[in-house]
């Protein structure tokens, strides 16, 4: 049995779909905050179960069974250290045999300020005594398409990333790469820095941006400040903008890039290339 954690988040639903191609459905659990949210899940022979990543109990009761655990990270930024002990001193208390963590790329040395947490939940995994595998996932595409659509209209994409590359993949391919891992004979013990085969500037995503839609665009970089200053002009909460221009800011000292191609690898073929992601979302 393998057990999802936040299975009805963007990367664990797609987890989910991947893991299905190839283990059945009944040796599946889905764990949710909020069932309702995946009932498709349950009507394809899923065991979903509800737990919340700060309910201890409910998430050993949850992980009932489950013989290994793909623990994808809380979203709570500020909370992920407590809720993530919860996860893990739940495991022990089912019995667990295998936890698959998603991290942060290079988490160990990153200048990322979200690198803090993981490096803590990591330290945690090693003192449970629980086998364990860390997929240190990089930057979601999607974390830029999203803007995309404003950006056009004014015919400027701001950040403050200078010209840092970055080897951002879209969840897909991070969501394929767990599937692999969780599925692996002996997958305890390995490190995987997870990015995208070919990094890129954010300058270099406003051209191609420019290039697929036709309309002019342009890569403006500003002060992590004034990043973070006009992210709260558009009304992003203060905790969501100060992370965003902070993760731009490690990008342009390299803490989002990686060219270790171990993604593609686990893969077995090449990660999206960022002008897919870019037609796709233009589309």
């Amino acid at each position: 049995m393998i057990a999802v954690t936040g299975a009805s988040g963007q990367l664990g639903r797609l987890a989910i779909r991947e893991l299905l191609k190839s283990i059945p459905a009944s040796q599946l659990i889905a764990i949710v905050r909020n069932p309702a949210k995946v009932s498709c899940l349950a009507e394809a022979g899923i065991s979903v179960r509800q737990a919340d990543y700060s309910d201890e109990t409910a998430l050993s009761n949850a992980l009932n069974g489950a013989e290994r655990l793909l623990f994808i990270s809380s979203s709570e930024v500020g909370q992920r250290s407590a809720q993530h002990r919860h996860v893990i001193n739940a495991a022990l208390s089912a019995g667990v045999k295998f936890i698959a963590y998603t991290s942060l790329l290079h988490a160990d040395r990153s200048p990322l300020g979200l690198a803090a947490e993981h490096v803590e939940t990591e330290a945690m995994l090693a003192e449970s005594g629980i086998p364990y595998a860390l997929l240190r996932n990089g930057w979601y595409v999607e974390n830029y398409l999203a803007s995309l659509g404003p950006a056009l209209e004014h015919g400027v994409f701001i950040g403050c990333a200078g010209n840092g590359k970055i080897a951002a993949a879209p969840r897909a391919d991070y969501a394929a790469a767990a599937a692999s891992v969780m599925t692996q004979d002996n997958p305890a013990g390995n490190v995987w820095e997870l990015a995208a085969d070919e990094g890129w500037t954010l300058s270099q995503l406003a051209e191609e941006a420019a290039r697929i839609s036709g309309k002019p665009l342009v890569y403006r970089n500003l002060s992590e400040a004034d990043y973070q200053a006009a992210l709260l002009g558009a009304g992003l909460p203060e905790g969501l903008a100060a992370m965003l221009a902070n993760s731009d800011s490690a990008a342009a000292q390299g803490g989002l890039y990686d060219d270790s191609h171990q993604l593609s690898q686990l893969l077995g073929r090449p990660t999206i290339p960022l002008p897919q992601s870019l037609s796709a979302a233009l589309s």
